[in-house]
């Protein structure tokens, strides 16, 4: 984690902006993420916590869509 070894809310923070930026820009992130592989591996750890994994799959998890910050940009999606 970014500080330690202990989950912190820039931990979650970090994997709320990797998830989101995947979702805006899917291509451009998915040529981008070797060049972070610290911050990926972060976003991994977050995903696989025994309590953070069962509420990424459930329904509780409000998903993206196009009304919030992390909208599809098709555009700019180099």
């Amino acid at each position: 984690y970014l500080t330690g070894r202990r989950l912190t809310y820039v931990d979650l923070s970090l994997f709320q902006i990797v998830a989101g930026l995947r979702y805006a820009f899917p291509k451009r992130m998915g040529g981008f993420e070797r060049e972070i592989p610290g911050l990926i591996g972060l976003h991994d750890r977050v995903a696989a916590r025994p309590n953070i994994k069962p509420y990424l799959a459930s329904e509780r998890r409000i998903p993206f869509n196009q009304n919030g910050i992390f909208r599809h940009y098709s555009a700019p999606d180099l």
